[in-house]
């Protein structure tokens, strides 16, 4: 038995913790309902812990001292984080890690259980953070190093039994806290890397019960009682999570940003790298908020509202296809619809952009950015959709008419991958325009624009200026056949005058009498047409 946590102890720790969360990973899982039944604590701890593991195996095996080594560890767990109680988890270790060699281990866990509170910006009890205190609070009646790990163990388990009734979810479900059952398990995990002392929990994940009736529920959707079957979640739609390097002056406004944003905010880490997690309805002003601090990356959204009591979320169907099309305007959406996509008006964030791909149902799923500036998002979604067992593949449109050219070729006798190359040859076939009128005076490669200036831009760049709609789109799309052509698609926005498209069709037919002309109504803001030449 050990008188002091060394090294090799942190070690056989952090081996264990991760063997008693992979035992207990399912029943962590079922005991979770705050702050969001969606099922996933086990999961979130085991993968923090593992992260954490897996820092230590690649660190330095001469390290100074246990605390050298706890803080790889802690580096790991942040770095790896998922969850409310897996970044709550790393941020305990760090707290650990600091006050470890110096003070001991009681004084450890008093540091630990301090630094977890510290990071939530609304602590609440009945939680892991009540859990973490308790083990601390016991701990400090330890004479030694195993004795502060006994009492720690039994501390966080009187208080994990007394969770339920200090959080109304929990008595109801017939549970106790699923972030605080997982510290027991790592506490228990610690004095097994001690003393040697074989002392695991009991983690019951079957035992929500009807405190009316007093008997298992079997099935998550009966909805009827006060039991966990009649739990839904009812807090903000998406789970943020990313990483931030930045100073402790941003984090203070980032924390101040996102607390009016939404709820179960925690932030932890130091500078320069900080783990944000953060539940809210937009995620998109989440992640704006990061970047008005830093630069995130590792984003994680998880849809919360996807993962309630009635029922965990489909598993997408690896034989199903689908394609989902961003849109600005309703004629436009109608169009893509028609054509058998699923359509996301507006300017969608990454959050919508996934929510529509998981809500196809469908195993591979092609995304078509129509406007350039949505290719980030649209790719950034393509990647969280890739952790929910969903292939997604963004064909590399920049226009709804290239889209559109991308829906034509469409063919699922072929292979996912040879429909998508299919699709990207289509729409980089496909000539886009647009015609808009100057906000402000600018120098161009077309000439010098100033306000309220009718301008063409072809692919984006600026090439033809003049004073009268009706003769810059004729301008343009002479331009643009005099390249080639034998099909024009025209999509008009919201605010194109009445005439245009009679206007345009005529000239075609007049100058370019072998070209196909088609016009649709697009809706779109800004810009009074669009053009598609192949």
């Amino acid at each position: 038995m050990l008188e002091v946590l060394d090294i090799a102890a942190v070690r056989r720790w952090s081996s264990l913790a991760v063997a008693g969360l992979s035992r207990h990973e399912q029943a962590l899982n079922q005991l979770n309902v705050y702050p969001v039944p969606d099922g996933d604590t086990g999961t979130n701890l085991l993968l923090t812990l593992s992260a954490a593991e897996q820092a230590l195996a690649g660190s330095l095996t001469d390290a100074p001292s246990a605390g050298v080594v706890l803080r790889t560890m802690a580096r790991g767990a942040l770095l790896g984080a998922r969850g409310n109680s897996g970044v709550i988890s790393a941020q305990w270790l760090a707290g650990l890690a600091d006050s470890v060699d110096g003070d001991g281990l009681a004084a450890a866990l008093d540091a630990a259980a301090k630094s977890a509170y510290a990071a939530v910006a609304h602590p609440v009890e009945g939680t892991i953070l009540t859990v973490a205190r308790a083990a601390a609070e016991a701990a400090d009646q330890g004479s030694d190093e195993p004795a502060a790990a006994r009492a720690a163990v039994l501390g966080a388990r009187e208080a994990l039994a007394r969770t339920p009734e200090q959080l109304p979810v929990l008595a109801a479900a017939g549970v106790v806290d699923a972030g605080g059952q997982g510290l027991v398990l790592l506490l228990e995990a610690l004095l097994e890397a001690l003393t040697g002392e074989h002392d695991e929990s009991e983690v019951d994940g079957a035992a929500a019960r009807d405190p009316e009736h007093g008997h298992d529920h079997d099935h998550a959707g009966h909805g009827h009682g006060t039991g966990r079957a009649a739990l839904t979640y009812r807090g903000p739609a998406y789970e943020v999570q990313f990483l931030i390097d930045t100073g402790a002056a941003e984090i203070a406004e980032l924390r101040r940003a996102l607390d009016r944003l939404g709820d179960s905010l925690v932030i932890v880490g130091g500078a320069p790298t900080w783990r944000v997690h953060v539940h809210v309805d937009d995620a998109g002003a989440a992640l704006e908020a990061g970047l008005a601090a830093g630069r995130p990356y590792q984003i994680q959204i998880t849809h919360l509202t996807s993962a309630t009591a009635e029922g965990a979320p489909r598993r997408p169907d690896p034989t199903a296809r689908a394609v989902v099309v961003t849109a600005a305007g309703d004629g436009i959406e109608e169009l893509l619809i028609a054509e058998g996509a699923v359509a996301i008006g507006g300017n969608p964030s990454t959050a919508e952009v996934l929510d529509a791909i998981l809500a196809t149902g469908a195993g591979r799923v092609a995304v078509l950015p129509t406007d350039s500036n949505l290719r980030a998002v649209c790719q950034a979604a393509a990647e969280e959709a890739f952790g929910e067992g969903v292939k997604v593949r963004v064909v590399p449109t920049r226009s709804p008419v290239q889209a559109l050219a991308a829906l034509a070729v469409r063919d699922h006798a072929r292979r996912f991958e040879d429909d998508v190359i299919a699709m990207a040859e289509a729409a980089g076939a496909c000539r886009s325009a647009e015609v808009t009128t100057a906000s402000r005076e600018a120098l161009t490669v077309a000439g010098r624009c100033r306000p309220g200036d009718v301008i063409a831009l072809v692919e984006g760049e600026v090439n033809l200026i003049g004073d009268d709609l009706v003769t810059v789109c004729c301008g343009l799309l002479d331009r643009m056949l005099a390249s080639g052509g034998e099909l024009v698609t025209l999509l008009t926005g919201a605010q194109a005058p009445e005439g245009l498209v009679e206007a345009l069709t005529a000239h075609v037919a007049t100058r370019w009498p072998f070209v196909e002309v088609h016009a649709y109504p697009g809706g779109q803001p800004h810009y009074p047409l669009l053009v598609g030449v192949e």
